[in-house]
């Protein structure tokens, strides 16, 4: 497994600039403890800091809140996902706090210009608890959730399903061909001056073949539903949940198609890499039961929506290994669909098998 790079910026700059604006807010705030998590998206830059505020005067103690800084992408640093818009992805978590009963960190700032840091960014509270890791996978084992028993695994998918339930209790402006139609352009983006994906482009066109007779009223849907973006106690609940950057509007079935997907792919390296994984959790016809005694719908389209997560992940994958080839990280390859990790399952279902 790579890494993938997600700035050029001087953390130690970035942390004097930030002093300089926590200072003007609350006269004696510092930063402390500045990093960066290892596995973080390339999109949206996230930043781990300490709050310290001075106690009230005649007192030469802090008080010191654990915070999270989201800060537009860096230019520089090639971001997959589209031009970050810092004050949707705000504005997202205020309308999932306000009209749901998600748990999401509480906000603190928003900053729209961007002088102070260089883009604009927003400072949330940082919640305690636990994240199922992507590097390498959970589903490799060694940690929390693979060493689970099974009862509990199975309470965290339902709490999991849960939020997505209530995510979708909000209705939303906005279609499922608006929604096709901004990925091919995000893909048009990322292959602008580049080699194109054929697998990508089979994708798309078997999309149209097995396009949803109806594909249901939109919702709100969250764009990043995977458990690794989801802070869960210890008893295996969703305590936080993070990555709005995504969010938009759909119908239910991109949100739920995304986390089997999600998971189906980091169980298929798993397997290939000779281990067992986590074959029953997540299962697409679990997660659709959960869903449908959870809400009284039962999900539609699952051949047409799991191939168009595969695919949007897909265009992820081709940006991501762009971005590789472009700081040295890899050799771009002969086939650029040998960017994409799980290109054989995506060209099976493009091709309808």
């Amino acid at each position: 497994m790579t890494t993938v790079r997600t700035t050029t910026r001087d953390p130690e700059l970035l942390c004097r600039r930030l002093d300089l604006w926590l200072n003007a807010k609350h006269p004696g705030a510092r930063c402390r403890n500045v990093r960066v998590p290892v596995a973080v998206g390339p999109s949206s830059e996230t930043v781990l800091f300490d709050l310290a505020v001075p106690h009230p005067a005649g007192t030469a103690r802090q008080r010191i809140r654990p915070c999270v800084l989201r800060l537009a992408a860096d230019p520089e640093a090639s971001a997959v996902l589209p031009p970050s818009d810092i004050a949707a992805e705000y504005r997202a978590v205020q309308t999932v706090a306000a009209r749901t009963r998600v748990p999401v960190p509480e906000l603190l700032w928003l900053e729209t210009d961007p002088e102070p840091l260089g883009a604009p960014f927003f400072v949330m509270e940082r919640v305690a608890g636990r994240v199922p890791p992507d590097v390498m996978p959970y589903t490799y084992g060694s940690n929390w959730l693979f060493d689970a028993t099974e009862e509990e695994r199975a309470r965290l998918e339902r709490a999991t399903v849960g939020v997505l339930a209530e995510i979708h209790s909000v209705p939303a402006e906005g279609g499922l061909r608006e929604h096709v139609d901004a990925q091919r352009a995000r893909y048009a983006r990322v292959v602008e001056g580049r080699a194109p994906s054929p697998v990508i482009e089979r994708a798309f066109a078997r999309l149209e073949d097995v396009w949803p007779a109806d594909p249901g009223p939109s919702v709100l849907s969250w764009g990043d539903a995977r458990v690794g973006a989801i802070v869960y106690d210890a008893d295996f609940a969703p305590v936080a949940v993070l990555d709005w950057q995504m969010s938009g509007a759909g119908p239910r079935e991109l949100d739920l198609a995304w986390l089997v997907h999600r998971h189906r792919h980091f169980q298929e390296l798993a397997t290939a890499s000779g281990f067992p994984g986590m074959p029953v959790f997540l299962d697409r016809d679990r997660v659709a039961g959960i869903y449908a005694e959870l809400t009284g719908h039962t999900p539609r389209d699952p051949d047409f929506h799991t191939l168009y997560a595969a695919l949007r992940h897909a265009v992820v994958m081709l940006d991501e290994g762009y971005r590789q080839v472009r700081f040295g990280e890899r050799e771009m390859p002969d086939d650029p669909d040998d960017l994409i990790l799980h290109r054989g399952s995506l060209e099976a279902m493009a091709e309808g098998c």
